[in-house]
């Protein structure tokens, strides 16, 4: 074997094993595998191993740029601020911040994500060139899926539809939507969906970025997934409103989701940040509770979705913050409930993005992460750091525990 990992924890419930390595592959998966004279080892010391945090929506064209665009308190200044920064994007620029951010990502334990890059006649396909050479320079570590879609609108911008063929065209795998920013949002629903059916491509929508109880657009896009049967290839993002409305609208709209096949994303850190503004006490919260769906069959997921910009003046790239984040804002301790939250950033992740399920048995790529953490659960609670990953086989990342160096009674 390449490379054998020993005393890893792949389940919780059963006792350490190693993990051997060959060929970019999981060779075997037993207590006390026999190293060859050549063969790499390293110790995960009890760490929990799974196939890496996914990440679902995050947008790489347009991190990092706070020098040129100051954090904003809503929605609408977010997306202005955004849209004046975007004028200047070039490929070169969209690639170092990408670049940047995939880092982060990798030394978080992310191995693979679905990133939207905006098209429009502004920054034309400057945004997907950047991040296609991004993805590509970072392939050793992480795998990045590109959903292309119309930010400022569709509609009322013209020459954005053909873009978004284009970039369809030229590796783009996934088609977005912002039905809030058009002039004629049902239009640009019936724009898009078309367009996915002639692509024959997944939809990943942003939806109802604000707190109106009204779930109209919801509707709509049920609909419209039933009618073309687009079910299990419907995405939603944000969808604040579900967080509007009470039990009474919330649970049969979670009924009708899930027989669409419509899957839900939470974005915790944009969404604590942006709504509620206009409250002066009492703020909400407006983060959709997707854990909730999850008990009535919706495929969920949580995600980073901006990253130091004006929509999210913080973060680090780590899918596991959002996971510990939605736990405190929706008031989980329960281990049930902490482990769909771990869900929601792995496997759930996984099936969202209509991916084949990640196991780590023999046989399986040789894609996987090692936790500082016993189990899911464990790892949520204390929001434990990677200390190693492979990718295809391929070291990614090493990251030692901490050694403390205590004081004796002699130097007190």
């Amino acid at each position: 074997m390449d490379t054998i990992i020993r005393n890893a924890v792949t389940d919780p419930r059963t006792g350490r094993v190693d993990i051997g390595i060959r060929d970019g592959r999981i060779a075997a998966l037993a207590p006390g595998l026999e190293a060859d004279a050549g063969t790499a080892i390293h110790d995960a010391g009890g760490g929990f191993a799974f196939a890496g945090f996914v990440e679902t929506h995050v947008h790489l064209d347009k991190a990092c740029i706070l020098d040129r665009a100051p954090a904003a308190a809503d929605p609408a200044a977010a997306i202005s601020g955004v849209r004046a920064a975007k004028r200047d994007f070039t490929a070169e620029d969209v690639q170092a911040r990408a670049e940047r951010v995939l880092d982060m990502m990798i030394a978080q334990g992310t191995t693979l994500l679905r990133t939207h890059v905006e098209v429009d006649p502004v920054v034309g396909l400057a945004g997907l060139r950047g991040v296609q050479a991004a993805a590509a320079s970072r392939a050793w570590g992480i795998e990045t899926e590109i959903c292309v879609f119309p930010q400022d609108g569709l509609t009322n911008l013209p020459g954005t539809e053909a873009l978004l063929r284009q970039a369809l065209a030229q590796g783009a795998t996934v088609l977005g939507a912002c039905p809030y920013t058009d002039s004629d949002p049902m239009a640009q629903l019936d724009i898009l969906f078309a367009m996915a059916a002639e692509f024959d491509v997944d939809l990943d929508m942003h939806l109802d970025f604000d707190l109106d109880p009204d779930l109209s657009t919801l509707e709509a896009v049920i609909a419209r997934t039933e009618a073309q049967g687009w079910q299990d290839r419907v995405t939603l993002g944000h969808v604040n409103r579900l967080s509007a409305v009470g039990p009474e609208a919330l649970h049969p709209m979670f009924d009708r989701l899930a027989a669409a096949g419509i899957a839900l994303t939470a974005l915790p850190s944009t969404d604590l940040f942006l709504m509620g503004g206009e409250a002066d006490k009492c703020m909400p919260r407006g983060v959709s509770p997707v854990h909730t769906g999850c008990t009535h069959g919706v495929c969920c997921s949580l995600a980073t979705n901006n990253v130091l910009n004006p929509f999210t003046p913080f973060g680090d790239g780590s899918a596991l913050r959002m996971a510990h984040l939605y736990a405190h804002v929706a008031r989980i301790g329960d281990e049930d409930g902490l482990t769909t939250c771990f869900d929601m950033v792995s496997d759930g992740a996984t099936r969202l993005m209509n991916r084949p399920p990640r196991p780590i048995e023999p046989g399986a790529p040789a894609t996987l992460v090692i936790l500082d953490a016993t189990s899911p659960v464990d790892a949520v609670r204390r929001l434990t750091p990677p200390l190693l990953a492979f990718h295809h086989g391929h070291l990614t990342l090493t990251n030692p525990r901490p050694r403390l160096h205590p004081r004796g009674p002699e130097s007190a």
